[in-house]
């Protein structure tokens, strides 16, 4: 059995990424977000506490690398940012930008049906999974389940409108 990257799920909202650290002494916070997503696109954000999700007027975000510094409405101090450090940063789906064509958001893509340009129908997207750098489409197939690198030139198209994945799989790949 595979193990899964697990965040919660809560219908209407996405997880984007982690705060990461705390930033100074003024209660900013380092984040780390998924897809590159421009976060200054939000003016508000929901953090994951206590098993729900409180939600947080952005002040001011900025963005260097991989990371972007948030300053929080009524998070003034280093004690204050320290609570948030480790816990899910997530957005309405509603608020969350278009991607441009073949790109997709993790949960989009869950329940879509894969097929292989030679075998034919492999079956049914069950997540992402996350191996260090990499992201890996979890496909159910009749003899278990298969990992495709989602950034690789194994997948040839994604149809969103039909919820097909097309993938074009070197020989021997369903039998390792």
């Amino acid at each position: 059995m595979l193990a899964f990257f697990i965040s919660m799920d809560i219908p209407g909202y996405y997880k984007i990424g982690y705060i990461a650290k705390t930033h100074g002494l003024r209660g900013e916070v380092t984040s780390v977000f998924e897809n590159n997503f421009e976060l200054h696109k939000a003016d508000l954000i929901f953090i994951e506490l206590d098993g729900g999700l409180v939600p947080y007027c952005i002040e001011h975000a900025s963005d260097r690398g991989d990371k972007t510094f948030l300053k929080l409405d009524g998070i003034d101090t280093l004690d204050q940012a320290s609570v948030l450090k480790g816990h899910g940063v997530y957005v309405a789906k509603a608020n969350r930008p278009k991607l441009k064509r073949g790109l997709f958001y993790d949960d989009e893509v869950l329940g879509f049906y894969a097929e292989d340009e030679i075998v034919g129908p492999l079956g049914k997207v069950l997540g992402v999974q996350r191996q260090g750098m990499n992201k890996l489409l979890v496909i159910l197939t009749e003899k278990g389940e298969i990992l495709v690198p989602i950034h690789s030139p194994l997948i040839k198209s994604i149809n969103k409108s039909q919820q097909r994945i097309k993938l074009n799989l070197p020989e021997g790949y369903l039998e390792i």
